[in-house]
C-alpha cells in the first residue's frame, strides 16, 4: 500500500517549507532511518529521515521548490506499485490527526475520489522546467543570464541560468538532462515563480504546442507524463515582459546584449576574494566567459575619468531602467513600514573625544583595526540587552521581547540596499564585529549573501556618516521596532566645564515603532548607549 509523505512542520513557525537537496532518487530502496532530503526552513536547513521502508515511488517537490505543510512531499510503496491513478488525479491528501507531524500517512487508493486526467500530456522524455522561488520573499524572478542556448544539451547538474531575485543573483542548475528545446524568457526579462521558464526532452520533439497552451492555474495531470518524475507544479507561459533596451556600460566579449558577464562559479568566488572588478577582465572561456586563469592574470587598468552623457543645450533627454527585483521588494517593504508602523524620532548628539582616542589605542594593537562602526554596533548590543523593549519586534497578533540580540547592518549596493545581520552581536569582540561586517559587506556587493545571513535581525542600524552626512532618519526594517541613524563625526566648537572649546561631536537619530516603543522608552535607551559611546572603555568591562 502506497505511503504518502507529506512536507513536515520541522520548527514552531514553519508554515512552508524548500526542498535543498534530495539524497534519494525516484526507484531507490528506501529504509526506516535513511535521510531522504534536506528542507530549508524558515529557521535552518535540516535532514529529514524516513520513518518507512520501501521504494521511492515519486517525488512531489522538486529541488528548490518551496511548498505548504502537509503538501505531498514524496511516495513511498512497493517496486512497480501503480499510483498513476493517485497522480492523474491530483487528489488532496489529508493528514490523520492521530499521526505524527513529519511521519508518513497510508493511503488506501481505493477510497480516494480522482479527478478524471486530461487528455492532454507531455510527450516522452519532455521535462518542463519553471522559474523557481529562490528565496522564501520571491515573488517573481529576472533572467540575468542563459548559460545555455536552445539546442545544446544538457546535463544534469549544469548551471541553466543565472536569476535575479529580489536578494541576490542566483545560479540554477539543472536537475535533469536532455537537450534544451524551448527558452520561455529572454535575458532582463521577469516572471513570477512557477512561470515557464525552459523545456528540456529528447533532441528533434516539437514542443511549439506546449509552450503555447501552458496556462496558469494549469493541474498537476496537465503536465505530466508516465513514470517519470517531472516538475508537477502549475505551469504558466510567461507573460512577455517589455523588454527596454539598456546601454551596456561594459563592451568587454564576456557581457551579453545586456551588460551580464558570463563567469564560472569559481572565478566569481576568486574575484570577490582578490576585489577584482569583473566589468575589466576579458574572458577566455566558451563564449567569452570569465574563468579561473582569467582572475590570476588580471591586471587592473589605469582608471580614467568618467564623462557624463552628452546632451545638446536646450535637448530634453532621458534614459529609462527597469526596475530590479531588489529594487521592487525596497519600495514594496519600506512603503508598508512607513504607512503601517507609526514613526517618531529621537535626536541626539554625543561627545566623540573619548572614542576617538579609545581607537587609537585599540588599533595599535597587533594586527588589529577596528572601525567606528563597529564601536556602534557593539554599543548598540550592549544597551539592547538592557533595554529589550526596543529590540522588540511587532506582529499582528502579539509583540515579541528578544533576549538575544542580532544587529542588522545597512549596506548600499549597486541597485539598492541589503541588510546582513551580525547575530549575538552582544556577545562578539569588536575585532569579530568588524571582520563580520567587511565580509558581509563584501557579500552584499558581490550579491553572494545567503538567505541566512540576512534574516533574523532584532534592530537595524544605517550608517551614513561616511558620506559626510551629519544628521538623517530612517525608515524602521519591519518586524523591528526601531533603526539608528548614524550621522558623521565633526570637529565643532564644544562647551566644557563652561568654557568653549575644540571637540567632536557625532549626532544620531533613533526611529521608533509607536506600537512597541513608547517616548521614554526609546529616551532611556539612547541614554544607555551614550555612556558606551562616550566612555568606550565601559564596553570592555
Amino acid at each position: 500500500m502506497a505511503e504518502v509523505i507529506n512536507m513536515p512542520r520541522l520548527s514552531d513557525t514553519m508554515e512552508e517549507g524548500t526542498v535543498a537537496t534530495w539524497l534519494k532518487k525516484v526507484g531507490d530502496k528506501i529504509e526506516e532511518g535513511d535521510i531522504l532530503a534536506e528542507i530549508e526552513t524558515d529557521k535552518a536547513t535540516m535532514e529529514f529521515e524516513s520513518f518507512n521502508e520501501g521504494t521511492l515511488l515519486h517525488i512531489g517537490i522538486q529541488e528548490g521548490e518551496t511548498a505548504k505543510v502537509d503538501s505531498l512531499l514524496a511516495i513511498i510503496g512497493d517496486e512497480g506499485e501503480d499510483i498513476s491513478g493517485l497522480l492523474n488525479g491530483g487528489a488532496e491528501v489529508e493528514k490523520s490527526d492521530a499521526i505524527p507531524e513529519g511521519e508518513a500517512v497510508k493511503v488506501d487508493i481505493s477510497d480516494v475520489d480522482f479527478v478524471p486526467a486530461s487528455n492532454e500530456e507531455l510527450p516522452e522524455g519532455v521535462i518542463v522546467v519553471t522559474m523557481p522561488r529562490l528565496s522564501d520573499t520571491m515573488e517573481e524572478g529576472t533572467v540575468a543570464t542563459w548559460l545555455k542556448k536552445v539546442g545544446e544539451q544538457v546535463e544534469e547538474g549544469d548551471i541553466l541560468a543565472e536569476i535575479e531575485t529580489d536578494k541576490a543573483t542566483m545560479e540554477f542548475e539543472s536537475f535533469q538532462s536532455g537537450t534544451l528545446l524551448h527558452i520561455g524568457l529572454s535575458e532582463g526579462e521577469s516572471a513570477k515563480v512557477d512561470a515557464l521558464l525552459a523545456i528540456i526532452g529528447p533532441a528533434g520533439t516539437d514542443v511549439s504546442g506546449i509552450a503555447k497552451n501552458f496556462k496558469a492555474g494549469a493541474s498537476v495531470s496537465e503536465v505530466k507524463k508516465e513514470e517519470a518524475p517531472i516538475r508537477e507544479t502549475k505551469a504558466v507561459e510567461a507573460p512577455k515582459a517589455e523588454a527596454k533596451k539598456e546601454t551596456p556600460t561594459i563592451s568587454t566579449n564576456n557581457t551579453s546584449n545586456n551588460g551580464r558577464i558570463y563567469i564560472s562559479p569559481l572565478a566569481k568566488k576568486m574575484a570577490e576574494e582578490k576585489g577584482v572588478n569583473l566589468s575589466q577582465v576579458n574572458g577566455s572561456g566558451e563564449n567569452g566567459r570569465i574563468i579561473k586563469r582569467d582572475i590570476e592574470n588580471f591586471t587592473p587598468a589605469a582608471q580614467s575619468a568618467s564623462v557624463g552623457k552628452f546632451v545638446p543645450t536646450g535637448q530634453e533627454d532621458f534614459d529609462e531602467v527597469a526596475n530590479s527585483n531588489m529594487r521592487k521588494a525596497i519600495a514594496k517593504n519600506l512603503a508598508k513600514s512607513k504607512f503601517t508602523a507609526p514613526h517618531y524620532y529621537l535626536n541626539v548628539e554625543f561627545d566623540m573625544e573619548n572614542a576617538m582616542a579609545f581607537r587609537v589605542q585599540y588599533n595599535s594593537l597587533p594586527d588589529t583595526k577596528i572601525s567606528y562602526n563597529d564601536m556602534i554596533v557593539k554599543a548598540c548590543a550592549l544597551a539592547l540587552k538592557a533595554h529589550p523593549q526596543v529590540n522588540s519586534q511587532w506582529f499582528d497578533d502579539k509583540m515579541r521581547l528578544n533576549n538575544h540580540v542580532h544587529i542588522g547592518v545597512a549596506v548600499a549596493v549597486q541597485d539598492g540596499l541589503l541588510v546582513p545581520v551580525v547575530r549575538f552581536a552582544n556577545e562578539q569582540s569588536l575585532p569579530q564585529i568588524g571582520a563580520a561586517v567587511k565580509e558581509y559587506a563584501g557579500k552584499a556587493r558581490n550579491k553572494k549573501l545567503s538567505l541566512d545571513e540576512m534574516e533574523g535581525s532584532t534592530f537595524t542600524i544605517s550608517n551614513l556618516g561616511m558620506f559626510g552626512i551629519e544628521s538623517f532618519t530612517s525608515i524602521i526594517n519591519q518586524p523591528n521596532s526601531a533603526i539608528l541613524s548614524v550621522g558623521a563625526i565633526v570637529a565643532k566648537p564644544v562647551v566644557k566645564d563652561g568654557k568653549v572649546v575644540a571637540g567632536h561631536t557625532m549626532k544620531l537619530t533613533l526611529a521608533c515603532d509607536h506600537r512597541t516603543v513608547d517616548g521614554a522608552t526609546g529616551s532611556e535607551f539612547l541614554q544607555t548607549l551614550k555612556g558606551y559611546i562616550e566612555n568606550p572603555v565601559t564596553m570592555l568591562v
